[in-house]
Formats: C-alpha cells, sequence, structure tokens
C-alpha cells in the first residue's frame, strides 16, 4: 500500500514538472522566438540589442566543452576501471568510492571558487579557457567516474569469467571484453556530463565574470565567454529587448544540449548493435 502511495506521488510530481517545463518553454518560444535569426549565432555581444550576438559565447561553449572532454574522459574512465576491476575491496577503496559519490553533490559554485584560486592565481593561467576547462572538468569528473562504473559493473560476471576461462589476462579481459560491452554506458553518462558543463554558470561567473569578448578565441589561453554567462548578462540589463533576446539565447542553448543528448543516444545505440553482432 505504502509502495503504490508512493508510486502514485511520484507520477503526480512527474507530471506536474512536466507541465511546468512544456509552460516555461512556450513562454520562452514566444518571447525569444522573434529575436531567432542568423546574425544571433554570427555576431559578436553588442550594447544594441538589434545587433548582439552569440558568436563568441557560442566557440567559448565549444573550447570550454571540448577541453572538458579531453581531460575528463580518459582520466574518469581509466579511474573507474581502477576502481572497478582492480582495486582491493577494503575500506580505503570504499572511503575514496563515498567521497567521489560526495564529490558529485558538490554545489558548482564551490568549484568555480576552487578553479579561482587554484588555476587562475595559484597556477597563474589567469582567465583563461584552460583554467575554465580545468575548473569544469573538476565538477563532472565525478559523475563520468560514477556513470562508467555502473556501466563496467553492469556487464555480466560470466563475461569475465568466460574470458578467463580461455586463457586471457586480466587487462586482456578488461580490453576486449569488458570495456566494449561498457562503452555505450560509458559515452552516454560523458555526454550527459558534457551538457552539465556546457550549461553551468556559476563556476564560469565565479572565476571570470563577465566578460565582454569581440573576437574568437583561438588558443587555450585567451580569454572566454560561455552561453549561460552572455545569457546572465543579458538577462541583467534593463532594457525589455536583452530579455527577450536571452530568451532567444536559451533556445539556442537548449537546441544544443538536446543535439549533445541525441548524440549520446545515437552512440549507444549503434555500439549496441555493434556488440550484439
Amino acid at each position: 500500500m505504502t509502495g503504490s502511495l508512493l508510486l502514485g506521488l511520484f507520477t503526480i510530481a512527474a507530471g506536474f514538472g512536466l507541465i511546468v517545463l512544456v509552460i516555461l518553454l512556450l513562454d520562452i518560444s514566444l518571447d525569444g522566438g522573434r529575436w531567432l535569426s542568423f546574425h544571433l549565432l554570427t555576431d559578436y555581444p553588442s550594447r544594441f540589442p538589434e545587433r548582439a550576438g552569440m558568436r563568441s559565447a557560442i566557440l567559448g561553449s565549444l573550447w570550454i566543452g571540448g577541453l572538458t572532454a579531453a581531460i575528463c574522459f580518459p582520466l574518469g574512465v581509466a579511474t573507474a576501471i581502477y576502481l572497478q576491476e582492480y582495486a582491493p575491496k577494503n575500506r580505503v577503496t570504499s572511503f575514496i568510492n563515498l567521497n567521489i559519490f560526495n564529490l558529485a553533490g558538490v554545489p558548482s559554485i564551490v568549484y568555480g571558487l576552487l578553479g579561482l584560486g587554484l588555476f587562475v592565481q595559484l597556477l597563474a593561467l589567469g582567465r583563461s579557457i584552460l583554467a575554465g576547462a580545468l575548473t569544469m572538468a573538476l565538477l563532472v569528473l565525478p559523475m563520468v567516474i560514477v556513470a562508467s562504473r555502473e556501466a563496467l559493473a553492469a556487464v555480466p560476471e560470466d563475461h569475465r569469467l568466460g574470458a578467463y576461462a580461455l586463457g586471457a589476462s586480466q587487462w586482456q579481459v578488461v580490453r576486449k571484453t569488458v570495456l566494449p560491452s561498457s562503452l555505450p554506458g560509458i559515452l552516454t553518462g560523458t555526454v550527459l556530463a558534457m551538457s552539465r558543463a556546457i550549461g553551468e554558470a556559476a563556476p564560469i561567473l565565479a572565476m571570470s565574470g563577465l566578460l565582454f569578448i569581440a573576437y574568437d578565441p583561438s588558443s587555450p589561453l585567451d580569454s572566454f565567454t560561455v552561453m549561460p554567462i552572455q545569457i546572465f548578462n543579458w538577462v541583467s540589463r534593463p532594457q525589455a529587448d536583452f530579455a527577450s533576446l536571452a530568451a532567444a539565447g536559451i533556445i539556442v542553448l537548449i537546441v544544443i544540449l538536446l543535439a549533445l543528448n541525441a548524440a549520446a543516444i545515437i552512440t549507444r545505440d549503434r555500439y549496441q548493435r555493434r556488440v550484439k553482432e
């Protein structure tokens, strides 16, 4: 009886949340739809709403997302493989696992302050793309590790035992059997983590502030801005047109995030079919 009641409450809450989300999306579409144009994607920010664009913010987000993935994907997957396949089951590894889960729940603004103190000031990287990418890598690395470990743990133990029975070493079992079977889940978790990194504003705001960038970043040491920061900047302006422009920017950000999620689904399905074959 209690389980049915909880299920009903969760269903009602999910339905209510879906309705609120649809209303918000409709409101954003009605408010920002008229500002959607090609120049929004190709022009630089401006103090005039009719001339303002998101080019530098979009490029900055792509730089941050690409470098973050390059940093945290190999490190996160390697850590997950070690913890799941090689690490002994003792109090030390239990303590490490607990802290990884705890780090995944730390507020993002804390990582922004950490990046400001460690990468911007201590390592003297300045308010650069590299400092931002390292900060976002710290933010999403626990998520990548947790998702990768769950994917590795989902591989049936019979697959490992069968490979061992054929004379494979532990590394061969991991590389030839476990990793290919778990790769769809690993990639899905990684892309979802990258979606969070691209959509986060608090860490970048803490370490770089609102930067007016009117050029294309060309190296990891360049200054940058990202789409959430640009949207926040427009919302904070008193002109009503900038609020509508921010709604258009939200639409662009949502489309990019949906494209990433679609890529994750397509990649997962493709590798699942390959594994089944």
